[in-house]
């Protein structure tokens, strides 16, 4: 258990901190991050940093491709993070 918070601490971090820097190189005019690494970080896990990264930041929030599939990723953990939820209890009650 420790281990898995652990990756998601990191991955978090790790999210907001490439947000960021893509928001910076988009101010300046630099080599910006991919959509595709920007939806792969929130994909890996990295869905809340990227939702507050994304205020934070005032980055990616008119790009409505970009908002559709960051909202089908954040759906799609829901629903596996339920499916958990409901077979990990299945037989306790």
């Amino acid at each position: 258990m420790t281990f898995i918070l652990g990756y998601f601490l990191v991955l978090n971090i790790l999210t907001f901190v490439v947000y960021g820097l893509d928001k910076h190189s988009a101010r300046i005019g630099g080599q910006r991050v991919p959509e595709n690494v920007l939806l792969l970080l929130a994909f890996a896990g990295g869905t809340p940093a990227a939702y507050i990264a994304r205020k934070y930041f005032r980055h990616k929030t008119i790009k409505r491709p970009f908002i559709t599939r960051l909202r089908l990723i954040l759906i799609v953990q829901i629903g596996v993070l339920l499916l958990y939820i409901l077979f990990s209890f299945r037989g306790q009650a």
